[in-house]
């Protein structure tokens, strides 16, 4: 029997990554930043080549933290397509998906309001995110949002907390976790970085998950962390209801459901008029941040 997937998406966030342990190393136009944006590079080169070792024809690498611009592509196999920046549709933030038949998710976290490494729900102004009365991880928003294009997801690598919840979600999963209880001093990447490409390849034997589409309706409760004043303005900015800090949201489907919550945590009507064109000078302001992040590396590129 051959290979059963050959065209894979790869989604890669930072916060998961080998090379980010504060907050800092997560915000944009920091030196923290700058080297976990090299590890995170490390850690999508290790993955992609283990892949196309195992027989992978294709890897498409969606960069998705922040502005979407932290892998350093002249790091990364030339066989590897990397994709920076965000795109418009058919999917919104990725783009097209192509002809992928499964998407793995590196450098992940976990959930607002959750105990995970820098967990948080598309942004930390969401203090807590609950659907149905549940945490709701940005796994399940992504995976679903590629479950139109018969994508599976069969990977996950994160913080314990967020592997946990990607597989409590998304039935039959496998997940590779980064523990970072004991700090970078102790943390050997080279390693686990090993380890995170073997799992990598061995979930290429994942036949059991489907693409992800969770049955609606949904109820969603987003409590911000600036308070009454905030969740008010946005909520009579997109019509959304709200009581004190917290923001409510009812969807019929997993898709209305995203869009909304892109929406609340980074929209205004008008901005989202003029996205096609708003997309290109964010993507800009990416690219500036990149060129900042080559000339702090010099000495490693």
């Amino acid at each position: 029997m051959g290979l059963r997937y050959k065209n894979i998406l790869i989604i890669s966030d930072i916060e998961g990554s080998s090379g980010c342990w504060s907050y800092q190393a997560s915000s944009f136009l920091t030196d923290e930043w700058s080297k976990a944006c090299l590890e995170m590079t490390r850690d999508v080169n290790a993955v992609g080549k283990a892949l196309l070792n195992a027989g992978v024809e294709h890897i498409t690498v969606k960069d998705f933290h922040r502005t979407g611009f932290n892998l350093l592509s002249e790091l990364i196999d030339s066989r590897i397509r990397v994709v920076s920046g965000y795109r418009h549709k058919p999917v919104l933030g990725i783009g097209d998906p192509g002809d992928a038949r499964a998407v793995m998710f590196l450098g992940m976290h976990a959930a607002s309001g959750t105990p995970g490494f820098l967990a948080h729900t598309l942004t930390s102004r969401i203090e807590q995110l609950q659907v149905n009365a549940k945490p709701m991880a940005e796994v399940e928003l992504f995976a679903a949002s590629l479950s139109p294009f018969g994508i599976r997801p069969i990977f996950f690598s994160g913080c314990p907390v967020a592997c946990n919840q990607a597989q409590e979600k998304i039935n039959h999963i496998r997940v590779h976790p980064i523990d970072k209880s004991m700090g970078a001093e102790k943390f050997d990447a080279h390693s686990w970085r090993a380890g995170l490409a073997r799992a990598a390849v061995e979930s290429l034997e994942n036949d059991l998950t489907a693409p992800y589409q969770p049955i609606g309706p949904f109820q969603a409760t987003a409590r911000m962390r600036d308070g009454q004043k905030t969740a008010r303005k946005i909520s009579k900015r997109w019509g959304f209801e709200y009581e004190d800090n917290q923001i409510f949201i009812t969807a019929a489907g997993i898709h209305v459901l995203y869009l909304n919550l892109i929406r609340l945590c980074y929209l205004t009507p008008l901005i989202e008029k003029l996205l096609p064109v708003g997309l290109i000078g964010y993507n800009l302001w990416g690219q500036m941040g990149q060129i900042w992040v080559r000339q702090r590396l010099k000495k490693f590129l």
